[in-house]
């Protein structure tokens, strides 16, 4: 099933309203309040550091969720902005501030519409945020080029475009390959009236790469987390039968281009 970018930015907005609280109490204590988590295998920036010196940088949040990830980058001396296309995970946001004493500025609002100015950051980051779920991801890039200054830092992190092609299943039963790694169709749930309530969108590793050329980035990384001996985590597809024979998540490094 197809979807417009309209589409898409309903069935998400719909989604996350909805699924906001239950998100939190199913990963809440994995996530926690102020760290910043890229991925289920648990890569941490505070080991990682993937964002290399964030002290009195300006930093976006794409796609912020509950906005864990900005609160340690506040921590950390940054000046940050996170959106969400959700209002009941921004709500989430504001519980979470009032929890822990640290208050993250945040805004309702599309990944391909951005309402900042030009150039006005110095790194977008985004942990699982907004860049699966829009339609047309080269817009939402171009306005991230947009708003980064020139030689910007962008890093995020999405689902492997390998693990698309097996069942959403952890265990060995999931060690199959059940759907073509060319098949760009994304995967889409309907009410009972036919309505998307909820679009997540299939790119190859070269799809991403054009996305990100062509709106201008200049592509420095992919880091495909490896599994951690002894971590016993299961979210989703993600855990520790499967987790250690393929790769779950894919952590794109790039930089906006001098001249752009």
């Amino acid at each position: 099933m197809e979807l417009s970018e309209a589409e898409a930015s309903r069935a998400s907005r719909a989604y996350w309203d909805s699924a906001a609280d239950e998100y939190l109490e199913e990963h809440g204590e994995f996530l926690g309040d102020d760290r910043f988590i890229w991925s289920p295998e648990g890569v941490d920036e505070s080991s990682a550091q993937l964002l290399g010196p964030v002290r009195g940088k300006r930093i976006l949040e794409v796609g912020c969720g509950g906005a864990q990830c900005s609160r340690w980058l506040v921590g950390q001396g940054a000046d940050v902005v996170a959106f969400d296309i959700s209002v009941e995970q921004l709500r989430i946001a504001q519980e979470l501030d009032a929890r822990t004493g640290t208050t993250v500025r945040t805004a309702a609002a599309d990944a391909t519409a951005l309402p900042y100015r030009d150039s006005s950051f110095d790194i977008a980051c985004s942990a699982f945020g907004a860049l699966p779920f829009v339609a047309d991801v080269g817009t939402a890039f171009r306005e991230l080029d947009r708003v980064l200054r020139p030689g910007g830092l962008l890093v995020f992190s999405v689902t492997h475009p390998f693990r698309w092609t097996m069942p959403d299943d952890p265990s060995p039963a999931g060690l199959r390959i059940t759907h073509s790694y060319f098949d760009r169709t994304p995967y889409v749930e309907v009410d009972s009236s036919g309505t998307p309530v909820y679009a997540e969108h299939h790119r190859t590793t070269g799809d991403w790469i054009r996305e990100l050329t062509g709106a201008g980035f200049v592509v420095d990384d992919l880091l495909e987390p490896e599994w951690p001996a002894g971590h016993e985590l299961v979210w989703g597809g993600w855990g520790p039968e499967r987790g250690p024979l393929v790769p779950g998540t894919a952590i794109w490094t790039a930089h906006k281009g001098l001249g752009t």
